[in-house]
């Protein structure tokens, strides 16, 4: 399964995500690496259970992940 992920920098600093083919599912990390990490962990418990929609910052990027 492929998802588009939307990459977001924080303000203060490391980058936020959400997932919007998945409502809710958005996670955190202090680099790109531990975002990455981060994203995989996050859509499995978001695939398993129901979570509030995330918002979304001013300076997204759009990435895709296989898992």
């Amino acid at each position: 399964m492929k998802l588009k992920v939307v990459v977001h920098e924080a303000e203060e600093g490391g980058f936020w995500a959400g997932v919007p083919a998945i409502s809710g599912c958005a996670t955190e990390g202090e680099s790109f690496e531990e975002l990455l990490q981060n994203l995989y962990e996050a859509v499995e418990g978001c695939l398993s259970m129901g979570v509030e929609p995330a918002q979304e910052g001013d300076r997204p990027r759009v990435i895709e992940i296989a898992v």
